[in-house]
């Protein structure tokens, strides 16, 4: 199988028309030292920002502290009870209920 090089120049062409010229330049060619300089100093900005939050390590996952909510209501508004089951969180959170009142109460409205 022959390849044609006037089939290369042609897509290029094509692709040049129809997405501007920007799509078929060499990145490199836009990249000069000053460019560089600036991205490795925002680069250590970044890794200086990334230090100086305090991780925590949960489930396997570090997270920011900040992200972290420790003040979970885990009383159900309806029924009162304490809940140590992970799965009703995400009620507790939103809604301030137990699964079971949010299936009760909440989810026929």
């Amino acid at each position: 199988m022959k390849r044609d090089p006037n089939y290369v120049a042609a897509v290029e062409k094509a692709i040049r028309e129809k997405y501007g010229e920007l799509t078929v330049i060499n990145p490199k060619s836009l990249w000069d030292t000053e460019k560089e300089a600036q991205y490795i100093q925002e680069l250590k900005d970044s890794h200086k920002r990334d230090i100086k939050e305090e991780k925590i390590e949960l489930d396997g996952v570090f997270m920011s502290k900040k992200l972290i909510n420790t003040k979970l209501n885990r009383n159900c508004k309806f029924c009162n009870t304490y809940s140590f089951n992970r799965d009703n969180e995400v009620y507790l959170t939103k809604y301030n209920c137990c699964q079971k009142c949010y299936i009760l109460h909440i989810e026929g409205r």
